[in-house]
């Protein structure tokens, strides 16, 4: 680091990569910070108009990358609940979204222990349920329509406008045979009411009631008839029935419908992202509006989790819906860490431009959440909220949660964000990314 002590920036990163989708701007480019906030962005810079000079040549320069889908509301969910930071700067994000943790009766909490110590900017979906995310919206006796107070959590939002940017609720099956569309229905009440996009997981969280027999597939249709545009459909590449991708390994022509007429959709990784799938949907036409990671403590540590994926397996007879050859049914590994980086590599690895990728991560996250004010772009005048990022070339096995497999020749591994123009290391790794580069 050098510079001249009477610069009028306080900073200058020198000689990066800068990638930013929302200016339509990829080339070579110094930066400049001053007083916490993006002064400039131009080809060169003297070194003697900076304070301090940070040489990032051969690295990526980007908007602070934004992770949509995090479960941050630690203590209060559980095991399954993470230090926002984990997901946030110290994975090269500077901005997270809590999906559901954070319920009408808690949002005072999550504000107060939560967003408000974090060093990542943190923001919400609330929970449509007065349970909030509990471990992980394991219990389904918490979550019926005898658990959700359309008025209550209107009134919690309108409270809370500048931390909640949508409403999670669930679309799936083992919900559906106890409650029909009665979650979603509700979710959506309070949705228009307050303008605000609800975020719908896809796929299974609880096992069937009793002995009902449900199709997945059709409970996909009747959920996304409901959305309006600029709602978000989320894990389009997970391998369990019930999401975009049918028994029959096509994709659901009721999604296509939906995406065609302006729902938006978020990959959400979590536990159950497939390389198969993701093919799939992506030669059907459909890219995923954002990337978010859905990084939780059951994929730092699997053995925290409290409820019996066998079980679930079972009710829903997921060995019968397993049509492509070759699938096989995912069992939790023994450890795994995931950062946003590393999946934007498995995008990449799967045929996803980089730019593209960029794009989720930064302008269409912005867009999604309403900041496009605050953060997503390098434009002068914006928080100085910046990823610098290394991409390396070379040769890496990234594996799904199926044991499938995909080569990729290009990985990206977080070096260290500024969030509001202060510098924080990224030091989250995936374990298996060393033993990769060594092949």
């Amino acid at each position: 680091m050098a510079g001249g002590a009477n610069g009028k920036f306080d900073l200058v990163l020198r000689g990066g990569r800068v990638i930013d989708p929302a200016r339509k701007l990829d080339g070579v480019r110094d930066v400049a910070v001053r007083n916490g906030k993006i002064a400039a962005v131009t080809n060169t810079i003297p070194a003697r108009q900076a304070k301090s000079t940070v040489d990032v040549s051969g690295q990526l320069v980007l908007p602070g990358l934004i992770d949509v889908h995090a479960h941050v509301y630690q203590y209060v969910s559980g095991p399954f609940g993470l230090d926002p930071d984990i997901p946030g700067v110290r994975s090269g994000a500077t901005t997270v979204v809590d999906a559901g943790g954070a319920s009408a009766l808690t949002f005072d909490g999550f504000r107060k222990f939560i967003a408000e110590r974090a060093t990542s900017r943190v923001l919400a979906y609330i929970s449509t349920y007065l349970a909030g995310g509990l471990y992980g919206h394991m219990e389904s006796g918490l979550y019926g329509p005898y658990a959700i107070d359309v008025d209550l959590v209107i009134r919690s939002i309108e409270a809370n406008r500048d931390l909640v940017k949508g409403i999670k609720v669930h679309a799936e099956a083992g919900g559906y045979s106890r409650w029909g569309l009665k979650l979603l229905t509700s979710a959506k009440q309070i949705s228009r009411a307050v303008d605000l996009p609800v975020y719908v997981h896809l796929g299974h969280m609880w096992p069937l009631a009793g002995k009902r027999k449900v199709d997945a597939d059709k409970v996909v249709a009747k959920s996304v008839a409901l959305l309006d545009a600029g709602d978000v459909l989320a894990h389009p590449f997970s391998h369990w029935p019930g999401c975009f991708v049918t028994r029959k390994g096509k994709v659901n022509p009721a999604v296509l419908e939906a995406v065609q007429r302006g729902v938006r959709v978020d990959v959400g990784r979590g536990l159950h992202f497939s390389f198969n799938n993701a093919r799939t949907v992506l030669d059907a036409g459909i890219m995923p509006t954002t990337l978010g990671v859905d990084l939780h403590g059951y994929i730092i540590d699997p053995k925290r989790l409290r409820f019996n994926v066998r079980e679930i397996r079972a009710s829903i007879g997921e060995a019968r819906t397993r049509s492509r050859k070759g699938a096989t049914s995912p069992s939790p590994p023994a450890h795994v860490s995931v950062t946003i980086c590393h999946a934007m590599s498995e995008l990449l690895a799967v045929g996803v431009p980089l730019n593209e990728v960029i794009r989720m991560v930064t302008s269409n996250a912005a867009s999604l959440l309403g900041i496009e004010r605050d953060c997503g772009t390098l434009k002068v005048g914006r928080a100085a909220d910046i990823s610098v990022i290394d991409l390396e070339e070379g040769c890496w096995t990234l594996k799904d949660f199926s044991g499938n497999a995909v080569t990729a020749t290009r990985y990206l591994t977080p070096a260290w964000v500024l969030r509001d123009g202060i510098r924080h290391e990224a030091d989250m790794r995936v374990p298996t990314v060393p033993e990769a580069l060594a092949a």
